[in-house]
């Protein structure tokens, strides 16, 4: 069923105690209503929070009570966690957005079934629940987007994960509507809490030396604190307390100056915006993000009482330098309530394909060309990711003609005929457009489709989405590689998406300006349907490679950098049972046979060719894992931001860590069919081919998706 864009339900979860109301907004309240007011999605977006006060910021707020707790030792922020889930539950929402709570997500995540987005409006590092590493990568693998307030806390949550599952994740600001110019008084403003992270401390030893100097001018401060220890006390200085948003902005709007001298790292600095977008000329201290909230604040590092004084009189004397970036600060407003909004609204809608393009269809038609193998009487099908894919689009709804390049071009001869393979060929591919009429036209390791037949393709169908895959390595350095990248380069301009195994950053110096699509070697049920654990192997170790070649016999003179590995390994494991083909005369073994010898060994190798590179394996890795043997797999490949070493796999640093770990598992079979089954259930549960082909199909027709969820 095809869900409208007006059908989407979002429920937005508030921290617990988040104040949702006109008086006492916080910064997360004011994000929330802000974006609210201007989303197009409004109506069936609905916000839960604890508020005392009923006098709400906007409408659709709905208020989760806690005041009749049967026991008043229990906790109130699980009693908030668990009456939200059974409303949320219960009113099955599509999205549920969760601001600034990690482990309230956490908890949600098991109970409710919806898309997730996660949003972080401070620091991740001091949250319950995202400090750890192994946090932050869950979060990023199980929720569909993550939205962070500023790059700085971004790249605070992304330390120590690389760039693991980025693509996942956006920077909103906080964000302001334009003001109109007011009428300013000599009038310094600091807005904030009244402590020492805050700067407090700074702004008063500052603004007494400059009211001393300047009797003319005025100072102001803003906010309160609890345990307040800083006081100032000057005739032309007013402390005004905690004042509402509408307040603040007055304030702001009639001050000249505004001071936010932070020593705490500011997640954003929402202050420090407002105060530009009043025209206030602002001074901040170089904290966290505020210096992402305006291009025209005056930043001061390493900031301290003396040096805001000094700028704070430079301003005052300078009056045609105070109105110039005044002016400049009110006109030039980076971050926009409508246009924030707008993103936000497109990334929610985004989460579902079927939201972005009207062609969509329930049931697609689709041409996958691809080497089917009838010339070697189809001794490829159990590694075939053409095949794979046929069968995953068939299991999503679709339909599929499948179409054999080599083959075709082999049984294509005719004496009677002068015109070569290759040219009936490419008459047959424009026919076959022409009566199917394809949606997607997808197609894999091939050269034998002519440039100009993909024109001709196109203006025959000129809806058509072509799109092209490789599944071999693409890394620098290994002939092999080179060679295929050579087979993919002319065709990679031409289509409209490029998929790949091999991590997209490797491509950047070969194709600039060029996306590519990562993607995971699939599984499939028909394919990968051994579960070696629970058999009684006779051997060891298995491992199989074509020695270079893929026709079946060994060629002599072929360098291959494994066959050294494997032999060394040999002699570091002597009382282990090796079955390995490929080398050493050793022929290679395929179809049947090479299910048969597969399912006859206890664990498995993934070593492929060249350097190991960032997510890049062959086909082995699918039949290895999907098959249920423990599989042992070189870390350089960075695999392990998908499996977790020792509960769905084993990753080695070198060939003695390599050959030390066969040892260890081979002797302890209940360890190792427990690893080697959650192997296959965690492949299986990644990259199904079903989800795979479902990836394909969704990023082909220009939907944004993500394939790690």
């Amino acid at each position: 069923m095809i869900v409208k864009k007006n059908d989407i339900k979002i429920a937005t979860i508030l921290p617990y105690k988040e104040s949702y109301t006109l008086e006492y907004a916080s910064a997360v309240s004011l994000w929330v209503s802000e974006f609210f007011n201007k989303s197009t999605l409004k109506k069936s977006n609905y916000i839960y929070g604890n508020a005392n006060s009923k006098d709400y910021l906007t409408e659709n707020y709905i208020n989760i009570p806690l005041e009749n707790l049967e026991l008043k030792f229990r906790s109130t922020s699980n009693e908030y966690i668990k009456k939200l889930s059974k409303k949320i539950i219960d009113e099955k929402f599509d999205i549920v957005e969760v601001h600034n709570r990690p482990l309230v997500l956490s908890k949600l995540l098991k109970k409710i079934n919806a898309k997730f987005i996660m949003y972080f409006h401070n620091d991740p590092l001091s949250m319950s629940g995202s400090k750890l590493v192994s946090e932050r990568k869950e979060i990023l693998q199980k929720v569909d987007r993550l939205i962070f307030i500023s790059n700085w806390v971004k790249k605070r949550f992304f330390e120590n994960l690389n760039d693991f599952l980025k693509h996942k994740t956006e920077v909103i600001y906080h964000s302001v509507n334009k003001r109109k110019k007011k009428i300013k008084i000599n009038q310094i403003v600091f807005v904030g809490k009244l402590n020492h992270s805050k700067g407090y401390d700074i702004y008063k030893d500052a603004i007494i030396k400059i009211l001393n100097e300047f009797p003319k001018w005025h100072g102001l401060s803003i906010g309160d604190e609890n345990r307040r220890t800083i006081y100032i006390n000057h005739k032309n200085h007013r402390e005004l307390g905690f004042l509402s948003h509408k307040k603040t902005f007055s304030v702001l709007d009639k001050s000249e100056i505004a001071i936010v001298p932070s020593r705490w790292a500011e997640p954003f600095g929402r202050v420090s915006l407002e105060a530009t977008a009043a025209g206030c000329v602002t001074i901040t201290s170089k904290k966290g993000g505020l210096l992402e909230t305006s291009k025209h604040t005056i930043s001061i590092d390493n900031i301290d009482s003396q040096k805001l004084y000094i700028k704070i009189k430079e301003l005052i004397k300078n009056n045609i330098r105070r109105k110039k970036i005044q002016k400049l600060s009110r006109k030039n407003i980076d971050h926009l309530i409508e246009n924030n909004t707008r993103k936000i609204d497109l990334m929610r809608t985004s989460i579902f394909p079927q939201f972005q393009l009207n062609l969509i269809k329930n049931k697609l038609k689709i041409i996958n060309l691809y080497n089917q193998g009838q010339k070697s009487n189809y001794r490829l099908f159990n590694i075939s990711l053409g095949k794979k894919f046929t069968n995953g689009f068939i299991r999503n709804n679709h339909d599929v003609l499948e179409i054999s390049d080599r083959d075709f071009i082999k049984n294509s001869r005719n004496l009677l005929n002068f015109e070569s393979n290759i040219d009936i060929f490419q008459k047959h591919l424009i026919e076959s457009v022409k009566n199917y009429n394809p949606d997607l036209f997808l197609f894999g390791h091939t050269n034998n489709i002519r440039l100009s037949t993909l024109d001709k393709i196109r203006s025959i169908n000129k809806g058509l989405i072509i799109s092209q895959w490789n599944e071999d390595p693409l890394m620098p350095g290994l002939e092999f590689s080179n060679k295929n990248i050579e087979n993919i380069k002319p065709y990679v301009s031409l289509v409209d998406h490029n998929f790949i195994t091999t991590h997209p950053s490797i491509m950047k110096s070969k194709f600039k300006n060029q996306k590519f699509n990562f993607f995971f070697i699939p599984v499939d049920r028909n394919i990968e349907k051994f579960s070696v654990y629970n058999l009684t192997p006779k051997n060891d170790l298995f491992y199989a490679m074509s020695h270079g070649v893929n026709r079946g016999v060994l060629k002599k003179g072929i360098e291959d950098k494994r066959i050294n590995f494997l032999e060394k390994l040999i002699k570091k494991i002597p009382d282990l049972n090796c079955d390995f083909h490929g080398l050493n005369n050793i022929q290679p073994i395929w179809g049947n046979d090479f299910n048969n010898a597969l399912i006859n060994s206890k664990m498995g190798l993934n070593l492929s060719r060249g350097i190991p590179t960032k997510y890049y394996s062959s086909n082995r890795i699918a039949s290895l894992l999907g098959n249920g043997l423990l599989t042992f797999i070189d870390k350089k490949t960075q695999l392990d931001d998908f499996f977790q070493n020792k509960k769905d796999v084993i990753f080695y640093n070198n060939i003695d860590d390599l050959a030390s770990k066969i040892k260890f598992y081979s002797k302890n079979d209940r360890l190792r069919k427990k690893i080697a089954k959650n192997g296959k259930a965690k492949y299986f549960k990644l990259f199904d081919g079903n989800k795979i082909s479902k990836y394909i199909i969704d990023i082909s027709l220009g939907n944004k998706t993500d394939l790690f969820k």
